[in-house]
Parts: structure tokens; C-alpha cells; sequence
């Protein structure tokens, strides 16, 4: 794996200065950072609980899970978590590339069993990629993601987080 934390630690080198830039949507003061968020992220996944997801979020807050699909306040965000219902033994890690007071940048890795044919199409279209070649009655596979989560604070939640990810069937 160091030949991928090379890289997303460049990339969060490269993106350290942008961030220094950004600026509260007010000028309250943030009190949440991005350890404490990862934290929070990581338990509301390998707790498959929507509310905990939620409740990370400002009322108004963004989650960005492609940079096209964007869920914003706690019933979008809630509704969408819910799909993490649909994984068994999650696994999720993270490290903290960069943090700012209004932000940070965290690399992740999740690990997860598909738990019904529903979650696999999912997770299918929402890669673009074909299903896996399985034949009937094969099990469901075991998932490995790995991206990258830019989030932005203000006050004691998340105003907005963007996730750049990929994933793919865990190898036998």
C-alpha cells in the first residue's frame, strides 16, 4: 500500500493550501475536526446506523458520494445511508491526511460482505461497471472501496463532504 499513500498524500499536499482558503459559511468558529468526523464516519458505517450518519451533518449538510449525486439535509442523507443496511462485517479505516479549522482531508478503506443481490446491483450501477460473473446460487461477494473524503465544518457538524472512491470484488 505505499505506493497508494504516496499518492493520496500528494494529493492532500497539493489540496493543504486550497483548503487554508476556505472560509465558514459564518463566522462561527468550528469545534468538530476532521479526526472526530472520521470517527463518527466510521462508527455510523460499522454500525450501519443512518441516524449517527446524519446527525455528523449540519441540518443543510452536503454529502457528495460521486461527484455528480448529491444528498442534502438529514432525510436525503438518512435515506441514503440506509443502503449500508444491505452489508454485513464492515470494516472501515482511515488516515488523516490533512487538517485545516474549517476542514480536513482523509484517506479510507472499507471492507463489507454483500448481503443481498439488491446491493450488489447497486453497487454496479453506481460504479458504471458490469456485475461480476457469477453463476446462480455462487455467493454474494466480498467488497473492498478505497477513496478519499474532503469534508468542510462549521460549528459542531459537517457543512459538506465529498468522496472520491472505487471499488471492486475483494480477491478469493
Amino acid at each position: 500500500m505505499p505506493l497508494l499513500r504516496a499518492h493520496y498524500t500528494s494529493f492532500a499536499v497539493c489540496r493543504l493550501p486550497l483548503m487554508s482558503n476556505v472560509r465558514p459559511h459564518n463566522t462561527e468558529r468550528s469545534t468538530v475536526n476532521i479526526e472526530q468526523f472520521m470517527r463518527g464516519y466510521k462508527a455510523a458505517w460499522e454500525q450501519r446506523d443512518e441516524s449517527m450518519f446524519s446527525a455528523l451533518f449540519a441540518a443543510d449538510g452536503e454529502y457528495h458520494n460521486t461527484p455528480f449525486a448529491i444528498q442534502r439535509g438529514h432525510q436525503q442523507l438518512a435515506e441514503y445511508w440506509h443502503r449500508v443496511k444491505l452489508q454485513e462485517d464492515v470494516r472501515v479505516s482511515y488516515e488523516v491526511l490533512a487538517s485545516a479549522v474549517t476542514g480536513g482531508i482523509a484517506h479510507w478503506h472499507v471492507t463489507y460482505q454483500v448481503a443481498s443481490e439488491e446491493l450488489f446491483r447497486i453497487w454496479a450501477k453506481s460504479t458504471g461497471t458490469n456485475l461480476v460473473a457469477r453463476k446462480a446460487g455462487d455467493p454474494l461477494p466480498r467488497m473492498v472501496l478505497d477513496g478519499v473524503l474532503r469534508a468542510e465544518f462549521e460549528g459542531n457538524s459537517c457543512k459538506k463532504c465529498q468522496i472520491w472512491w472505487h471499488s471492486l470484488p475483494q480477491p478469493s
